[in-house]
């Protein structure tokens, strides 16, 4: 019965893990780009994003770290020959990653709390896909085990890097092609008529 319940939680915990690791280098991706606002709206909303940053962080990311990796050791010792499984080894080389996946993140909190930070919109939105490759591997891994078929996932995983970079490259564009539509539009806006 107790496998039951750390099974449960680590779910629990996993799922909310993952809510925060997707969630935060969003607002990473919003604070870098707030200082492409007003100076006014720049500081109100580099303000909001760091306490947004701060509590999704202190709130909801690590204690569900400490839940999933608790509830994890758990699970291994009512079962402890799956020690012996190499899809748990990568599983667990996949979780240590996500660890320090997660710490980083917090210093690049306090770099953009600091204005120190010189990673762009565009960096984060790549860092922010980071965490998805990684969580359908370890979701694949807990679900096929040792069965795991390995071309299918290759090619899955190989196929949503690219899907994510076409898509990440294709939404600079659109804003560049944006930003030049709008300066081009108050450039004639505030031309004499006439001239």
């Amino acid at each position: 019965m107790a496998y039951h319940w750390f099974k449960a939680f680590h779910i629990v915990g996993f799922v909310c893990w993952f809510a925060g690791m997707f969630y935060l280098p969003r607002l990473f991706v919003y604070h870098a780009e707030a200082n492409d606002q007003c100076e006014l709206s720049w500081s109100i909303l580099k303000n909001q994003y760091k306490i947004m940053e701060k509590l999704r962080y202190s709130i909801i990311m690590t204690p569900a770290m400490l839940l999933t990796v608790a509830m994890a050791i758990g699970l291994v010792t009512t079962e402890p020959d799956v020690l012996k499984q190499p899809w748990l080894h990568v599983k667990i080389a996949c979780v240590v990653f996500l660890i320090g996946y997660h710490h980083y993140c917090r210093r690049i909190m306090k770099k953009l709390a600091a204005d120190e930070c010189q990673m762009t919109g565009q960096h984060f939105r790549w860092f922010n896909e980071l965490p998805t490759v990684f969580f359908v591997v370890v979701v694949m891994l807990a679900v096929f085990k040792n069965s795991l078929p390995a071309d299918g996932t290759t090619w899955t995983i190989a196929a949503m890097v690219v899907a994510m970079a076409v898509t990440i490259q294709l939404y600079a564009r659109k804003r560049r092609l944006d930003r030049e539509r709008s300066a081009a539009e108050t450039v004639s806006a505030e031309s004499p008529t006439g001239a």
